[in-house]
């Protein structure tokens, strides 16, 4: 059955772009749409789309208290769609973390021609969340670790030679990797992590992280060690890759084409851990469409590494996962809740 979308934006422009857009694909029925969440409420309950493409900024009420009212009242998956001003990005953010499954990148100027060069990517990003699974009320909002209990990141407890841990994921990946962090002390291997994010979030997600974990998390520069107590998150619009030199691992950031449409790209770093740490390396692929981070995984477990994959009834979308289980490169299944001790007992073992 194809799936049912509603648009709610105050541009004009926009509405009449997307229903262009959608009425041309026979999988996707667009139900209607609205200029502004007052207008769309009523609409929502009589007519109970699939999924509710959702812009941030717009008068009256904005779509991140929409957005929080939906999921309070009958969650549905959410696909912002938000120009990335600094503030529109911080509300988009806020949003993910009250439920939102993704965010599609649309500028102020050119917006037309961006939407239909971007059409593949924004119908795909829909009918992927037509699958997913919100959860309401994601995460409770966390007091920032004292500074105690944060590992100091001046190079004097550099991590062991054999244990870095690298993460990929997507779709529902913002608040699966915040879950994850929340659940580790400040002095647990250094993390460097792929989430796919459009390029003016990812310093942004950081920060908020680092705010609220014992872990220091930051947007990963060229050269960054990868330390006991540093998270490192690939930036928007560049690659990650793990290299090793004198016995340490350090971030590469490099430019390219994108990999499985994603820049960054799961499999890029992955590859990378595999050539540079294999035995030594954990792996961990959470919540995600498509397939990014598969190969990469593979590549992994044929190395010696250990490769963990986030199981079907905790993922938000059972894309990237499923995957890699398909080709045999994940050594366990394992709940999202499981994942910090997992990380755990990896730095534990000899």
């Amino acid at each position: 059955m194809a799936v049912k979308v509603f648009v709610v934006d105050d541009s004009a422009v926009v509405r009449q772009t997307l229903m262009h857009l959608i009425k041309d694909d026979p999988d996707i029925e667009l139900l209607g749409s609205a200029p502004n969440p007052l207008i769309a409420a009523p609409m929502l309950r009589r007519l109970r789309p699939d999924v509710l493409l959702l812009d941030i900024e717009m008068p009256g009420m904005d779509g991140l208290t929409f957005l929080r009212q939906i999921m309070e009242e009958a969650p549905i998956p959410t696909v912002i769609c938000s120009t990335l001003t600094e503030a529109g990005s911080k509300m988009a953010l806020d949003a993910m973390s009250a439920g939102a499954v993704a965010v599609v990148a649309k500028p102020r100027l050119g917006l037309k021609q961006f939407l239909e060069d971007s059409r593949r990517e924004l119908l795909q990003t829909l009918k992927a969340a037509a699958r997913a699974r919100p959860r309401a009320g994601a995460l409770a909002p966390r007091a920032p670790a004292p500074a105690a209990a944060r590992a100091p990141s001046d190079g004097l407890h550099a991590l062991s030679v054999n244990k870095p841990v690298v993460l990929g994921s997507s779709t529902g990946g913002t608040q699966a990797i915040e879950s994850v962090l929340l659940a580790l002390p400040g002095d647990a291997p250094g993390i460097a992590i792929v989430q796919h994010m459009p390029e003016k979030f990812t310093a942004m997600y950081a920060q908020r992280l680092d705010g609220t974990c014992a872990m220091n998390v930051r947007e990963a520069r060229d050269g960054d060690r990868l330390e006991r107590g540093v998270v490192l998150i690939a930036p928007g619009g560049r690659h990650m890759q793990l290299r090793k030199a004198g016995g340490q691992y350090f971030a590469q950031i490099v430019d390219g084409p994108p990999v499985n449409r994603h820049k960054p790209s799961v499999d890029v770093l992955f590859r990378s851990a595999a050539d540079c740490a294999g035995r030594e390396a954990l792996a961990i692929i959470l919540t995600g469409m498509g397939d990014d981070g598969a190969r990469g995984m593979s590549a992994l477990h044929d190395r010696g590494s250990r490769t963990i994959a986030q199981n079907e009834e905790s993922c938000v979308v059972f894309g990237m996962p499923k995957e890699a289980i398909a080709l045999g490169a994940a050594d366990e299944v394992l709940a999202l809740d499981r994942m910090a001790a997992e990380i755990l007992r990896f730095d534990r073992r000899g």
